[in-house]
């Protein structure tokens, strides 16, 4: 019974071994497929190293590569803006802190000011940013803190604290910019922003807002003329082309009375060469008329018996046997008073 016992159990040996050597090949076998492919979310870029070369860089997606360690794999986030704070800090609850080892500086004019920055980039180039340099953020914040403090040492404290602040911020951005292609670390700068700027002293502070409160009365003063000369000046427009349209106007009419009065003329000087006695006639009635508008006027006639009549020339001149001239169509006789 003992020998066939022992017997039995030998035979059993070679199948548990199996099972352990299956089992760990599975183990192996699965562990080689996790070491074999990866994934890259969409905001970021995969650096593919082999035996510590790099070789490729890949997007979004899952990937293969060598496994053992033979390739390496790096992400870093290129489609994320990074932020740098200068002279404060976020905390986690959203409230800030103030860094007045970064915010405090001293201007071009000898004062000193608090100014808070925010500075915003991207990585640019991962392969650079990741073997370029030993630490790529800390070299960007060191350089922006540099540029920011000489472009603040060579501005005027007016200048900082109220209308130059947009000038400064472009400056320091050209200044960092082009010492970061010289510095060629895979990080470029997107945005500079000056988030508050004031004096040290409460005093100062006040008397700085007072000045902007001052400007700000001025350009509203100026906006509001501007204003109200826009509306004026359509107002004026009309007007004058009304004055130009009236005076073209008057002037149309009186050459057109001057061209009526050269052709009554005309035709009155026609008439005067066709009828020289009785135009002349004519103008004496007329000229007396208008020297002795009182003075009544008679026309003397005879008759074939001898007989002199007077005839008054204003019952002549409302019938139609006168002309409006004065003169007798019939009889032409003399004038008497």
């Amino acid at each position: 019974m003992n020998t066939r016992s022992y017997v039995d159990k030998t035979k059993k040996r070679p199948n548990i071994v199996g099972l352990i050597f299956l089992a760990i090949g599975l183990i192996f076998l699965f562990a080689l497929i996790g070491t074999c492919w990866y994934t890259v979310d969409e905001q970021e870029t995969a650096v593919v190293t082999t035996f510590g070369r790099v070789t490729a860089t890949n997007g979004a997606g899952i990937h293969f590569k060598i496994p053992f360690g033979i390739q390496k794999v790096k992400t870093v986030e290129t489609n994320v803006y990074q932020k740098i704070e200068i002279g404060y800090a976020t905390k986690e609850d959203g409230t800030y802190t103030s860094v007045e080892s970064e915010s405090k500086m001293i201007t071009g004019d000898y004062n000193i000011v608090n100014v808070d920055f925010f500075v915003q980039y991207k990585i640019s180039d991962p392969v650079k940013y990741l073997y370029n340099s030993a630490n790529p953020d800390m070299i960007l914040k060191n350089l922006v803190q540099s540029q920011i403090r000489s472009v603040i040492g060579s501005t005027n404290v007016d200048s900082v604290l109220t209308d130059g602040k947009t000038e400064i911020q472009i400056k320091v951005k050209d200044l960092i910019t082009e010492i970061l292609a010289n510095y060629d670390i895979g990080l470029i700068l997107t945005d500079v922003t000056i988030q508050d700027s004031e004096p040290p002293t409460e005093t100062v502070t006040a008397a700085f807002k007072a000045v902007e409160t001052a400007k700000q009365g001025a350009e509203k003063a100026i906006n509001n003329a501007e204003a109200y000369q826009n509306a004026q000046i359509p107002a004026a427009q009309a007007k004058a082309d009304s004055l130009k349209k009236n005076a073209e106007y008057l002037k149309q009419n009186r050459i057109n009375e001057a061209v009526k009065a050269v052709a009554k003329f005309n035709a009155m000087y026609n008439e005067y060469v066709n009828n020289p006695d009785i135009t002349r006639i004519r103008m004496y009635y007329e000229t007396i008329s208008k020297v002795l508008p009182d003075v009544k006027l008679y026309i003397i006639t005879t008759n074939e018996k001898g007989v002199e009549t007077l005839l008054p020339l204003d019952n002549f001149a409302n019938n139609s046997g006168i002309n409006n001239s004065g003169t007798n169509n019939k009889n032409t006789g003399e004038v008497a008073q």
